[in-house]
């Protein structure tokens, strides 16, 4: 029985499942409880796996819904990875499932708490998918379910987890405690065994079919659409669906609402047919009218009826009444003779399709021509001289560590906030430069678009600008007359010129130096500058410079070490400096970043550069 894990002490294990073991923990300073999941060792030691722990685990940590349990804090020790998250457990100490809860509660779910559960589940994956996290492994024994005053509440635990061990590890992780259910020997007991495997058999039952292929990983939100299908029926009838199933009309037929056709979206074998937003899903489609098919008359219906179908009676007329009748029917009324008027013929009469050929001239509206002047950003001018570049201890990109010689240029105090970036799309009337190419997308920025009109989310103003291209942040810098600075610049500038800086900051960087593996931008200029006085050359938004990548770059740098301005062609554009969900790692001055110029992230910001005229 494992004792205790850093500053947590053991005091109960909470469950098991393919994700690792959960434990009720105290903390040996705070005194307080936390649920401590610890990931396999197995999985720790995947290069694979920390490379993808790392550089996602902060937009997981980051989501905060009440229905999402809450992650705290991610930790290791002595290489072992554990989640530190809220303890939902009962006064007892012990946890309860949407699987347990379901079969203790039987068949007196009401379909009006039926929905409120399923609402509560939809709202939190809608939630995680805009924040571009998908939970992956939705299944009974991942949904905790708490007590309230005013009802029942659910919490959604293992986002991301599915995604970030990796599809093939997951399902091979299933399969392995399926196997260990079927040793008999390995067991202490067979109802023990019978669990896993009936866990084992509902967890498959959740993938969606993509997931079962095992060819790569799966991040699409469709995924959870599926498996929340697969939820909504279980939750509704308390089986699992499978082959040729029965719908819930056919099962419920006193249901008000239009389960089926939810669930038949849901469960659709193409993702691209399922519902994009689930919530919106259950608002459109339960609402739907019910089609009932004769299928679903029961035979006790039919049995009813059958009498009064034999008792009725039919009243059929005789021959000679029936001959009559016809006749009747058929007797053709006679005209009387009468005076019949010739029609007025028109003179014309193809004047009645004439119209009116003449087109009114076009005038377009003209509209106020304004001049929006910018806000300027001070500058700091670099001195002229030798400055060293790379790391013989970073990436292979980073090599070989050289000397480079630059001449004086200056370079922004900050990078480029919204209020500033907003001005130049005012400027611009659109979001498009003039061949076409985006300059910005505005659901990846903290700048909307309201009723024609851009507004700054409240609170973001002095942000960092986000969600920008390379495209964007050259026609920026063209409008108020500067440019981006060169990848050597930049460098130069982020070290202050001084040969054994690893960060901005020195030889270390802590989280008080800069915005680092956090949840959001923060305003500019929030933290010290470095010694050439520069804000945020490490963290809180990577930055656009002026250069193409090149992996292999620095091997011809090194025979020409004046002014290198990258090479002269390529696929990506070179970004610097880190993020605010960066790791510590990539804050470094020599670590280097790309991307495709046209490419829009939620971490993507710039700063801009110019040339300093030396006078004689």
């Amino acid at each position: 029985m494992l004792e205790a894990l850093g500053d947590y002490i053991i005091q109960k294990q909470l469950g098991h499942g393919a994700f690792g073991d959960v434990y009720l923990a105290e903390h040996r300073f705070i005194k307080r409880l936390f649920a401590l999941k610890i990931l396999p060792q197995e999985i720790c030691t995947d290069l694979g796996f920390v490379r993808r722990f790392e550089a996602k685990v902060s937009e997981i940590a980051a989501l905060d819904h009440p229905n999402i349990a809450k992650i705290h804090n991610v930790s290791s020790h002595d290489g072992q990875y554990f989640i530190v998250m809220d303890p939902i457990v009962d006064s007892y100490g012990e946890t309860m499932n949407l699987d347990r809860y379901l079969s203790l509660k039987g068949k007196s779910l009401s379909e009006e708490d039926s929905e409120d559960l399923l609402r509560q589940v939809a709202g939190a994956l809608d939630y995680a998918h805009e924040r571009g996290v998908v939970h992956g492994s939705l299944k009974l024994t991942n949904i905790l379910v708490v007590g309230t005053e005013t009802g029942v509440r659910l919490l959604l635990s293992d986002f991301g987890l599915n995604r970030l061990i990796g599809e093939g590890i997951s399902f091979l992780r299933l399969c392995e405690q399926a196997s260990k259910a079927l040793i008999p020997h390995l067991q202490t007991s067979s109802e023990k065994a019978i669990q896993i495997g009936r866990n084992f058999v509902r967890s498959l039952s959740f993938l969606a079919p993509e997931q079962k292929t095992l060819e790569e990983v799966i991040s699409d939100p469709k995924v959870d659409g599926y498996s929340f299908g697969v939820l909504a029926y279980f939750v509704l009838i308390g089986k699992i669906p499978e082959g040729c199933f029965d719908l819930p009309s056919r099962l419920l037929p006193d249901a008000k609402k239009n389960w089926d056709l939810l669930i038949n979206r849901c469960l659709q074998v193409n993702p691209n047919v399922r519902p994009q937003k689930i919530i919106q899903a259950m608002n459109e489609y339960l609402l739907a009218p019910r089609t009932i098919s004769k299928e679903t008359l029961s035979l006790a219906e039919i049995e009813g009826n059958l009498d009064s179908i034999l008792q009725m009676s039919f009243e059929f007329p005789n021959k000679a009444a029936a001959a009559v009748q016809t006749q009747q029917e058929i007797a053709k009324p006679v005209l009387k003779p009468q005076e019949i008027a010739r029609p007025e013929y028109e003179s014309d009469p193809a004047a009645v399709f004439q119209r009116d050929t003449l087109v009114s001239h076009y005038e377009p509206k003209k509209s106020e021509v304004k001049e929006v002047d910018p806000l300027l950003t001070d500058m700091i001018v670099v001195p002229g001289g030798n400055y060293w570049r790379g790391s013989n201890e970073g990436a292979r990109d980073e090599m070989p560590r050289h000397p480079i010689k630059l001449p004086s240029f200056a370079l922004d105090l900050h990078a480029v906030t919204n209020e500033q970036f907003v001005r130049f799309l005012q400027a611009m009337g659109g979001e498009k430069d003039h061949n076409n190419n985006d300059i910005i997308r505005l659901r990846d920025s903290r700048i909307k678009r309201t009723g024609g009109k851009l507004v700054i989310e409240s609170g973001y103003g002095k942000h960092p600008v986000v969600g920008v291209t390379w495209y964007g942040a050259v026609a920026y810098a063209k409008w108020i007359g500067k440019r981006l600075p060169t990848e050597a610049e930049w460098e130069a500038a982020s070290s202050s010129g001084r040969e054994n800086n690893l960060y901005p900051t020195g030889i270390e960087i802590e989280r008080s130096h800069a915005n680092f593996f956090s949840s959001d931008t923060t305003p500019v200029m929030s933290y010290p500058p470095n010694a050439f006085g520069f804000y945020d050359m490490a963290g809180n938004v990577y930055e656009w410079c002026q250069d193409w990548y090149a992996y292999n770059y620095y091997d011809a740098s090194v025979v020409e070490p004046d002014n290198p301005q990258g090479p002269p062609q390529g696929v990506y554009r070179v970004l610097r400096g880190g993020c605010w969900k960066s790791l510590k790692d990539d804050l470094r001055c020599a670590h280097r970043h790309r991307n495709n110029p046209g490419a829009v992230n939620g971490t993507y910001g710039f700063r801009c550069a110019a040339d300093v005229a030396i006078s004689s």
